[in-house]
């Protein structure tokens, strides 16, 4: 089954607005209290000066976005990214629910906005300018969740009005570029499972001199999860790749976090299995 059947792109935006305003009349008295030189400091403020909404809405932002990061593999050097066609139900309920939670978010952060203006004004001091805030509907402009998928591009999808010479010309580019597309896509998936090893195996080197070291069941969980991810993101059917994958599974099979922390033998006997993986193949 081609590549373009079991993927497909993904555009995942969103954008929050900052809230923070250059106060230049501010920056010149700091610059002229210090003896210092043009452009030496600059003083922003935070219009959200005294409330915590606006930078809550950023840092679901930002979890999402690491969301997105860690169920797809990279495609175009910006914007669209490669989804397994066997993760689009999973991936696409949760895309909705969490554009539903930032809508959300973003809707009572709008309804308080003009008290949290007024909680700004208490904590900014002599610094507040009401003219430094955007009207209620120009803020809500500044947020928004966009996606888009669409369909892994196909070179024999090429139609174009130009000379047969260069049509092939156009379609031997584009391959050459599909290809290494492909690659880095898989070099991303190769590296994280090669990060994940890495750690693993270090965290399980015992150190005479170390003080003992701690383990959570994240140790245990997040390479299970990888293992599972891993099953879909290999996308190129690469048999190397499911290999190395399934021996880490199995190695994580019986094992329990407890029996880490306590046994240096069972340390020892997970560390030869992730070892062995890790000398098995060219990473």
């Amino acid at each position: 089954m081609s590549i373009t059947a079991r993927a497909l792109l993904v555009e995942h935006n969103i954008s929050v607005w900052t809230a923070n305003k250059l106060d230049k009349n501010a920056t010149d008295v700091v610059i002229s209290q210090n003896c210092a030189a043009d452009k030496a400091a600059q003083v922003r403020k935070n219009l959200m000066a005294g409330s915590s909404q606006r930078k809550e809405i950023a840092d679901f932002a930002a979890g999402c976005r690491l969301w997105h990061n860690t169920k797809t593999l990279p495609w175009a050097n910006s914007g669209a990214r490669m989804l397994p066609t066997s993760m689009f139900m999973e991936y696409k309920q949760e895309l909705n629910d969490r554009k539903t939670k930032f809508d959300s978010m973003v809707s009572q952060f709008l309804i308080d906005y003009p008290q949290l203006v007024q909680i700004s004004h208490n904590y900014l001091g002599s610094l507040f300018n009401a003219d430094d805030y955007p009207h209620v509907e120009e803020v809500a402009e500044k947020f928004a969740y966009r996606y888009t998928f669409s369909p892994v591009p196909d070179s024999g999808h090429f139609v174009l009005d130009v000379a047969s010479e260069e049509l092939n010309e156009l379609r031997e580019q584009y391959e050459a570029d599909f290809s290494t597309r492909v690659n880095d896509a898989m070099k991303d998936a190769w590296g994280r499972l090669h990060k994940t090893l890495m750690g693993m195996s270090e965290k399980l080197t015992d150190a005479p001199d170390e003080k003992k070291r701690r383990f959570h069941d994240t140790f245990i969980t997040n390479a299970q999860d990888l293992c599972g991810l891993l099953s879909h993101l290999n996308v190129n059917n690469d048999p190397d790749l499911e290999s190395a994958r399934r021996q880490l599974e199995t190695a994580l099979m019986a094992t329990d976090v407890d029996v880490i922390k306590d046994s240096e033998y069972a340390r020892g006997e997970l560390k030869s299995k992730v070892d062995n993986v890790l000398n098995q193949f060219e990473w």
